[in-house]
């Protein structure tokens, strides 16, 4: 019998700390009006004295509760991350210690896609059979590795973390998933440290990577809509990265998706890499929008470049 990788369980976090488009017109040559147009964000929350661990800790927490699941019987964690805590160990690690668990625990890097590539990375574990319950992680803390000064990636990124337990099923779960990954164009997005010791800050192509982004996401969507022999109208919700709402929109147009089936906290949390599908994910559950049996779309696509996509039943 097939075995499902299912969602059972979703939690997030966000710092408290609250920045407005309002505080970034005080240090940057930038409007909320502006801000607003370009990206459909208006405010995004950044850390204070948290680690990248102690937001997934919270996330983790909260997608245990729901799905009833305690730490002792997770028998994987896999934490998506472009800002771990340190070089090494792992996050992952450090966040399976602070739980109780004893499963093995590894982070992943796929930058804005992490979340699709770790969730995707669980699914093998549990169609293999090697695993029953994965807690699958996405945590971030973009505005280390942001320049303060500069108005084209300030106004983007902020810091949170998503969670989501995933258990084994005879019946329903990931129906499909893709991944994609072109180093070729890791010039348009990325950090600039040329030293493991540097942190570095991001420097980012806006035009170009937003030409990538919508080309590489709407042929992902359409080839796997194609793949599952279904269209948009058999989409509950799409559930993307939350980038800029101009790369969602022009996606959603392009697969015929009106924007009210697509979930969006792109204007409450900014481009939170990694954590951001997770992220919203929770708010669209727990808010009663995303209901079980419901056919989601999630996609993602990050610095390198990095994309992919999961079809979910939920």
């Amino acid at each position: 019998m097939k075995k499902f990788a299912r969602i059972i369980g979703t939690g997030s976090y966000l710092p408290s700390k609250v920045v407005t488009n309002a505080d970034l017109e005080k240090t940057l040559d930038t409007s909320d009006e502006w801000i607003t147009a370009r990206t459909g964000i208006k405010e995004r929350r950044i850390v204070t004295n948290e680690s990248t661990c102690d937001l997934a800790l919270e996330a983790s927490k909260k997608a245990l509760e729901m799905s009833e699941i305690s730490p002792s019987e997770i028998d994987l964690i896999i934490l998506a991350t472009t800002t771990p805590d340190k070089i090494f160990p792992a996050t992952a690690t450090m966040l399976q210690d602070r739980l109780g668990a004893t499963c093995p625990a590894f982070d992943l890097q796929a930058v804005c896609a992490g979340f699709v590539f770790a969730l995707t990375t669980a699914q093998q574990y549990i169609e293999n059979g090697t695993a029953k319950n994965i807690l699958v992680v996405g945590s971030e803390i973009m505005s280390k590795i942001v320049d303060w000064n500069d108005r084209s990636t300030a106004i983007i990124f902020g810091d949170g973390a998503g969670a989501v337990v995933v258990c084994s099923d005879n019946t329903t779960g990931i129906k499909h998933s893709k991944l994609y990954s072109d180093g070729s164009y890791m010039s348009s997005l990325h950090v600039n440290n040329n030293r493991i010791n540097e942190l570095g800050t991001i420097e980012m192509a806006g035009n170009e990577v937003y030409k990538i982004a919508v080309k590489r996401l709407s042929d992902l969507a359409e080839e796997t809509l194609n793949d599952c022999n279904m269209t948009s109208d058999d989409l509950t919700w799409m559930v993307p990265h939350q980038a800029n709402i101009r790369i969602i929109s022009a996606v959603a147009k392009r697969i015929n998706l009106p924007m009210s089936k697509v979930i969006l906290t792109l204007d409450k949390h900014g481009n939170t890499s990694a954590a951001s599908i997770p992220l919203a994910l929770d708010v669209a559950v727990r808010d009663g929008r995303i209901k079980k049996g419901d056919s989601l779309l999630f996609e993602g696509i990050g610095g390198g470049f990095s994309w992919g996509s999961v079809l979910v039943e939920y």
